[in-house]
């Protein structure tokens, strides 16, 4: 099968190859970038957290009155939360989790001449001090969350201190803030220079992810240090099986409720972890949605398009067709025809979305901060509308190749 053949026939439909090209360029530059920001986008959900998540819940209790010793309120409400059945370890947090949006952070440094840096030009921007996020809670935390100590140790009951007065002597780091202040250092027993306080690091955790989401190069900065939660409002996170959350939520908040009447528990703020995560992304989620929903209507109205215009051309051309076929052309050589010249109308399309597509992930990054549109989802762009604009022509194509060699006969 020739080329010439069909780029002359084209030729004399010029209008309406040109639209159908136009019409896959567009398609091949929205899809592109559409399949680009799913994938960001799932990769953002489907992040880890480095907590045991389908084993957590969380209750948030507030009320105290002012008379009331908070440690000793807490000590009570861990005492009865660990009785109920199927608890397998509590803690209590003054706020923070992952992704629950109520970010606590400071500067740290590595060392004090990076801290003295920092100071002079008010800002960690060009020094080796980041800005991590600080996990406090009871004894017993780390082992709660599900955090996997990869280098170190757990803090003792003498490590731990109450509220904001004093700062803890030593803290537990994850592995990327360590990798960030400690660049091929050994990070145990390394000082880290908060302010005028010095801690030192005794343990490593695998991953514990920000309360709330910034960048992928710092969202895994977090440190977790042994302070004792001196507030009246605080939450109690209960491990258990995962088939046991819903239970021991209603139980909980029973038990804490008989413990001590002087205190509000809201509903809302009452469940299982993978609830508060949902929550974090239900927008990501719903956007996922509809970028998938929208190029699946854009692919399929391509589709229609492809499908539609060869078999208007399936009409015009069935005396043609007959002719070919009544001089020798096979029904394979009439279907290749129309899958040729589908497959050229396409590749020129594809060839102008591509230029499109760079200038669609231009302005995006300019206005919407998108990253920069990677080059093999060109490619795969390109594979995916050849391979539909061949079953979208297939029909047409098998329709033509049925044509029998006596419709030659026939007047026009």
């Amino acid at each position: 099968m020739q080329i010439l053949p069909i780029l002359s026939s084209l030729r004399r439909h010029r209008l309406t190859a040109v639209l159908l090209v136009l019409q896959v360029a567009f398609t091949c530059a929205i899809v592109c970038n559409v399949v680009f920001l799913v994938v960001q986008r799932i990769q953002r959900v489907t992040v880890t957290t480095g907590i045991a998540e389908n084993e957590l819940s969380v209750i948030h209790s507030s009320g105290y009155t002012a008379h009331e010793n908070a440690q000793a309120r807490q000590a009570t409400d861990l005492a009865v939360l660990r009785a109920i059945p199927g608890v397998r370890s509590v803690a209590a947090v003054s706020w923070s989790l992952p992704l629950d949006h109520s970010d606590d952070s400071y500067g740290v440094c590595p060392d004090d001449a990076s801290r003295k840096q920092a100071m002079a030009r008010r800002s960690a921007d060009g020094t080796s001090c980041v800005q991590p996020s600080m996990y406090d809670g009871t004894e017993g935390l780390i082992g709660t969350l599900g955090l996997r100590l990869v280098a170190g140790r757990d803090f003792t009951s003498d490590d731990y201190v109450v509220g904001n007065a004093h700062k803890p002597a030593v803290a537990v780091i994850t592995r990327a803030l360590a990798q960030r202040l400690y660049p091929g250092k050994d990070p145990l027993g390394q000082s880290m220079y908060l302010g005028d306080a010095v801690i030192r690091v005794v343990g490593v955790v695998d991953t514990l992810l920000r309360p709330n989401l910034r960048t992928p190069a710092v969202d895994g900065y977090s440190v977790v240090w042994p302070q004792k939660p001196d507030r009246r409002t605080v939450t109690y996170v209960l491990r258990s099986a995962p088939q046991d959350r819903a239970r021991l939520l209603r139980e909980g908040r029973q038990a804490l409720l008989a413990a001590s009447p002087n205190r509000l528990i809201n509903p809302d703020r009452m469940e299982p972890y993978t609830d508060m995560r949902a929550r974090f992304f239900q927008r990501d989620t719903t956007m996922i949605g509809l970028l998938v929903a929208a190029g699946l209507g854009l692919l399929f109205v391509t589709a229609l398009g492809i499908a539609g215009l060869a078999n208007f051309w399936v009409q015009q051309r069935t005396r043609s067709i007959g002719i070919r076929r009544a001089i020798g052309a096979t029904r394979s050589d009439i279907r290749r025809y129309f899958q040729t010249e589908n497959f050229l109308i396409v590749g020129a399309g594809i060839v102008l979305g591509m230029a499109l597509a760079f200038g669609l992930n231009a302005v995006l990054m300019t206005h919407y901060e998108v990253p920069r549109l990677p080059l093999f989802y060109l490619p795969i762009g390109a594979l995916a509308l050849w391979l539909l604009g061949q079953l979208a022509v297939l029909g047409p194509a098998l329709r033509a190749s049925a044509v029998p060699p006596v419709v030659a006969t026939r007047s026009v």
